[in-house]
């Protein structure tokens, strides 16, 4: 399952923890480096130039008193007796020594000169002091600003950008059916709005009033075309119909009533496909359990009137019966496409139709189609090279945007010289009396408008 995608709000949180956390560390690291060049290198320095100093005041005067500071105490030995120097000290050879101490550390610098000893202890005591007063409270201090920086500064930036949240919430509860371009006018931005929201928020506008002129213009045309191209099909084809039962016709002209009959059925089929892809956009199409057998024997047989005289087979097998949550009309206008291409495309031979399983498998013995134009024969208005006289290209459009539509796949298989294969697999189909949600996802996806 995929996660959810942080808000913009909360990305900013996480970038300006992240990085008082980074400069938080640095600052630890920091002082903890100044704490260690301080006893490595200062206090060290410290002590062998104290010690170089005595010496050089010692060499001028033997009364010279050895250091004693209140964090620095040094013992003079004469020769080999060492009775006046501490006795944890007093074994120490020449050099630098850290002195076990309960303290934080002591540093002992041992030198010689001219048979005496100098022993210099620096108190590690004062040196914890000192790293509470000059490191810890600074640091505790920077700390501090630095939080109070970082959250004013978080502040700041979610102001900058709240215009920027509000606009995504605007968008994320806008009705594509009807998009109300009023949401987004300047007067009902954050009064922080810069003028690049400002900006946004009139093109997020004026493309909702696009969109709603667009919607409106289909749904028009939609209301407009049902009546407008429905009503006088109709009438050609009662016509056609009235001359093909009429007394006096010849041959050569009963054809041509039939060829009249047959068009007219076909721009029926097309008009009704288009109306039903207009519709299916606007709003959810009705889906009931339609056993999809009896559509495909009702297409058959209107198939086969298309063949008229020519010597081609249509042939049926249907298993046991499958149960399709769709509309009626959207598999009508599906299957009945694929059969009329299969008859246009088959000057003789056999075309056979099979339901088996959720799997409606179309097999004609026409002219196939190359394998180069494969790629292209579900673009609209596209037909092969070597295609018969009849369609316009838009049949396996319309299929594939029915299979798109509704969650279903199609597959087109073709030979040159051999015919063409088309395989539909209607997701969710099931037997008859199965309980619907074991369709799954397939019974969900017959509400058009989710693709």
């Amino acid at each position: 399952m995929n996660r959810r995608p942080a808000g913009l709000g909360r990305r900013l949180g996480r970038v300006f923890l992240l990085q008082a956390a980074f400069i938080s560390a640095a600052a630890v690291i920091g002082v903890y480096a100044a704490a260690t060049t301080i006893e490595e290198v200062l206090i060290r320095r410290a002590l062998e130039e104290e010690a170089e100093h005595f010496w050089r005041r010692f060499s001028a005067s033997v009364q010279f008193p050895a250091p004693d500071t209140r964090n620095l105490t040094g013992y003079l030995a004469r020769g080999a007796d060492r009775s006046a120097v501490p006795a944890r000290v007093a074994g120490l050879g020449t050099g630098l020594h850290d002195l076990d101490s309960a303290a934080d550390f002591s540093v002992v610098h041992v030198t010689e000169q001219d048979g005496d000893t100098l022993f210099l202890v620096f108190d590690g005591e004062r040196v914890s002091e000192l790293a509470l007063w000059f490191g810890l409270v600074p640091l505790a201090g920077v700390l501090v600003i630095l939080y109070l920086s970082s959250w004013l500064g978080y502040r700041l930036a979610t102001r900058a950008v709240s215009p920027v949240i509000w606009l995504a919430r605007q968008v994320r509860r806008l009705d594509p059916r009807a998009p109300d371009a009023s949401a987004f006018e300047p007067q009902r931005l954050p009064p922080n709005a810069d003028r690049e929201i400002l900006a946004l928020a009139r093109a997020l506008a004026g493309l909702s009033r696009n969109v709603h002129e667009h919607i409106e213009r289909e749904r028009e045309f939609t209301r407009d075309a049902s009546h407008e191209l429905r009503t006088p099909l109709t009438v050609v084809r009662l016509a056609a119909g009235a001359l093909r039962r009429g007394q006096g016709l010849d041959a050569e002209s009963r054809e041509a009533v039939a060829r009249i009959d047959r068009a007219v059925r076909d721009m029926e089929g097309m008009t009704e496909a288009f109306l039903l892809l207009a519709r299916a956009s606007d709003s959810r199409l009705s889906a009931t359990a339609v056993v999809l057998n009896d559509i495909v024997a009702r297409e058959c047989e209107h198939a086969r009137t298309m063949i008229a005289d020519r010597p081609v087979v249509l042939e049926s097998r249907i298993a046991e019966p499958v149960v399709v949550d769709a509309d009626a009309r959207v598999l009508a206008v599906l299957v009945g496409n694929l059969l009329r291409n299969a008859v246009q495309h088959t000057r003789a031979g056999q075309i056979e139709v099979r339901v088996q399983g959720d799997t409606l498998t179309i097999v004609d013995t026409g002219a196939g189609i190359p394998r180069e134009e494969l790629d292209a024969v579900f673009d609209p208005f596209v037909r092969a090279a070597n295609a018969s006289r009849g369609g316009h290209g838009v049949g396996l459009s319309i299929v594939k945007r029915l299979c798109d539509r509704f969650g279903w796949s199609v597959r087109l298989e073709s030979t040159p010289g051999n015919g063409t294969r088309v395989r539909v697999r209607f997701a969710g189909a099931r037997p008859p009396g199965a309980a619907r949600d074991e369709a799954g996802d397939g019974a969900r996806a017959c509400a058009p408008g989710t693709d």
